[in-house]
């Protein structure tokens, strides 16, 4: 046999902590047929500066889809299977870098996928520029050995083949028909070179993760053994590999069998023919070449075109909507006939690629069943690559290599719904069939009518009123994920075991909206002291801040008069300008050059705000470059004086100390103390803090200017008038 080894690598990722799905940094492979060993390269590395601790990275793996984790142990919404992924986990203590192999024999072919991420997120909130996180990088190496000349079994011809040693196992590949009911493999006339007793262990399928159903067989002297296999996969290769468990060095030769029992449909009609049956609902139409099925219209109808054929097939179109959304439409109507004889089958395509990074959504609704038949039901089931053709005989919905996913009906219960989390790329089924409590005989002749809904969407119930359903993307993959807030969490969502109540809610907006109203007496001191320009940032600021936390809020109690982007950006930017103009107002320059620094200064700060609008430098380049102005010009004040400026006392200890004092516990809270959990209150805290800073540290108004007379401007009273004129006389 001829091995060919392929090397895959995609980029290394900067890992997150984990708070939702899109902080898990997904790899995106694809698995070669004929492959017999699978080795992942896992490596993990971190930074070498002190900020860099020891961690514990958790590594998901998963054929077919995106891997469903649950690190936060946080609930699934209701009807959602979930079955744990498969993870391993790789230390960072005294190492910088780990290395790690993961090694997978006779794995699926096809796409496998990797997830990765930190422990849970502290939930602090970092300003940017003041704190530098530890780079915590992961990267996903695969290799894998295929097999260029793997020989074929062709079903129902014994073939003769020799296990070289134990060392050396042998693989084979059979295909599997379409319409598979069951597989039956026979292994005889086993000899081994030494003439002892031959023991050989056979495996026939392939390993996916997170659960694997490869099925085993042990062989034992030369006696024919078989293996038989329900519902294989449809159309797929089918490994085997038979390996040798006695001597090293000793040959093992052997003959192998598969045969395979094909279902015969009801219905196998083209495209184009369900279209015109769809249209016209008249008529039977003779089923394919070599089958007396009747048409899938008239099928329920006809007892004896059931017995002959093992399901009942209805046509299903599948509807692209948009990414990872898809619509299955029944040409016969959303009702399907359900009977007893045999099961009723719908295909629903899952395998252009695109499709495992959604939710399936199975929906059965009973609509009617015979009087006679009350306590009939209706068990359904949604399986992959294979349907389920024994519903009549075991309720377990498992095939030959999975598992499916039960569903039932009946009077009592008359609706079901199922929901599949992120489905493996495949073919999916959903058989139905009719079950009778006591005989079977009772349900000859009866028929239930089942309405499906089935469709894929993004995000399950677009992820409610709590959360935001977000599309991500890891190269040319698209996958969705569900972004909770207002203390909700889980999958979807739905779960509010953290969740805040609608009156928190209600608090949070009305702390951090009303607590901007703390700019009302900065204004008022503004326009006392004829500092109009100045009032008028304020005014800005406290309008514009306002409405941002308005319509900033996660939960039921918010409010956007204008797109959220052009609301924060102008709540950046008033802020920022408002520390600007106090700070330039402070240094007391002339008019002219103040003036000019506030127009050139609000025009860069609107520019370095477009290019990084949460970076630190936004708000201290600007602060820092005032406050050297601002003591540049009093210095120049003191040296022209004399004397220490500003000169008075008071201004020091009942004005400046004060607002110096107010703002740096601002910026203490606003940069070290906000959490997720306490922002409301905290940031509230920042806003009050800087509007009552503002206050005490604008300056008094100059001295040449009276304050404003409101008394003498109005005129509608009784004035006493002094007559100014004076007398002219003569002098004679």
């Amino acid at each position: 046999s001829l091995y060919v080894s392929e090397y895959f690598s995609q980029s290394a990722q900067k890992l997150s902590f984990y708070s939702w799905y899109g902080n898990a940094k997904l790899f995106h492979f694809h698995v070669p047929e004929d492959t017999v060993l699978l080795r992942w390269l896992l490596q993990a590395s971190r930074g070498k500066g002190p900020e860099c601790t020891s961690m514990e990275i958790t590594v998901h793996f998963r054929h077919g889809a995106p891997p469903v984790i649950n690190p936060l142990g946080t609930r699934f919404p209701a009807n959602a299977t979930v079955r744990p992924s498969y993870n391993i986990s790789i230390s960072l203590s005294s190492a910088v870098q780990n290395t790690t192999f993961v090694n997978v024999t006779t794995p699926a072919a096809g796409d496998w996928f990797i997830a990765a991420h930190l422990p849970e997120a502290a939930g602090r909130i970092e300003v940017k520029g003041f704190s530098t996180p530890c780079p915590y990088m992961f990267q996903a190496d695969m290799f894998v050995l295929r097999l260029t000349d793997m020989p074929v079994l062709e079903p129902g011809v014994p073939m003769p083949h020799t296990v070289v040693s134990p060392a050396k196992p042998l693989h084979v590949k059979v295909f599997v028909p379409k319409h598979a009911s069951g597989m039956r493999f026979q292994l005889s006339s086993c000899v081994t070179s030494e003439q002892r007793t031959c023991t050989v262990r056979v495996l026939l399928g392939s390993i996916t993760l997170p659960q694997s159903f490869q099925r085993s067989l042990t062989c034992t002297g030369s006696i024919n053994c078989s293996l038989a296999l329900d519902s294989p996969p449809w159309e797929k290769w089918l490994q085997i590999m038979v390996e040798s468990l006695g001597t090293a060095n000793a040959s093992v030769t052997l003959e192998m069998l598969a045969s395979f029992t094909v279902c015969r449909p009801g219905s196998t009609s083209s495209f184009l023919n369900f279209i015109s049956l769809n249209q016209s609902q008249a008529g039977a139409r003779p089923g394919a070449a070599g089958s007396s099925a009747p048409a899938a219209g008239e099928a329920p109808r006809n007892a004896s075109g059931q017995r002959s054929s093992c399901l009942q097939s209805q046509p299903v179109v599948r509807e692209d909507l948009d990414v990872v959304s898809v619509r299955y439409r029944l040409l016969n109507g959303p009702s399907v006939p359900v009977n007893s004889l045999s099961p009723t089958l719908l295909l629903l395509n899952l395998n252009t690629g695109m499709d495992s990074g959604g939710s399936l959504v199975v929906n059965l609704l009973l609509n009617k069943t015979s009087v006679s038949l009350a306590n009939a039901t209706v068990v359904a089931c949604v399986s992959a690559a294979s349907p389920v053709l024994s519903l009549n005989a075991t309720r377990n919905c498992s095939t030959a290599f999975s598992q499916g996913y039960p569903l039932s009906v009946s009077t009592s219960s008359g609706e079901a719904m199922l929901i599949v989390l992120y489905p493996q790329t495949d073919d999916w089924f959903l058989t139905l069939q009719l079950l009778c409590p006591r005989e079977q005989g009772e349900c000859t002749g009866a028929e239930a009518k089942v309405t499906v809904f089935a469709y894929l969407t993004p995000c399950f119930n677009d992820c409610g009123p709590y959360g935001q359903c977000s599309l991500l993307r890891r190269h040319g993959y698209l996958y969705a994920g569900c972004s909770c807030k207002a203390g909700w969490g889980g999958w979807s969502c739905t779960d509010d075991t953290k969740a805040q109540t609608v009156g928190a809610q209600n608090l949070a907006t009305l702390l951090l909206t009303l607590s901007n109203l703390m700019f009302l007496p900065a204004i008022a001191v503004a326009v006392y002291r004829y500092y109009l320009v100045e009032a008028s940032v304020y005014t800005y600021t406290m309008f514009f801040s306002t409405f941002y936390h308005a319509c900033d809020q996660p939960g039921v109690a918010v409010m956007c008069i204008m797109d959220y982007d052009t609301l924060q950006y102008c709540d950046f930017l008033g802020s920022v300008v408002s520390i600007w103009v106090t700070i330039l107002c402070m240094a007391r320059v002339k008019k002219i050059l103040k003036y000019v620094l506030f127009v050139l200064g609000t025009l860069l700060i609107a520019m370095s705000l477009q290019l990084d609008r949460r970076g630190v430098w936004n708000m201290m380049g600007p602060c820092l470059f005032a406050l050297v102005i601002m003591v540049t010009a009093w210095v120049h004040h003191g040296a022209k004086r004399r004397h220490c400026y500003p000169s008075s006392w008071k201004r020091w200890v009942f004005y400046l100390l004060p607002g110096i004092t107010l703002a740096f516990i601002a910026i203490s809270v606003y940069a070290f103390m906000e959490t997720n959990e306490n922002y409301y209150y905290t940031h509230s805290i920042w806003h009050v803090l800087v509007a009552c800073s503002v206050a005490f540290l604008l300056p008094p108004r100059d001295k040449h200017k009276k304050p404003w007379a409101w008394s003498q401007k109005l005129t509608c009273r009784y004035q006493i008038c002094q007559n100014d004129r004076e007398e002219l006389y003569a002098v004679t």
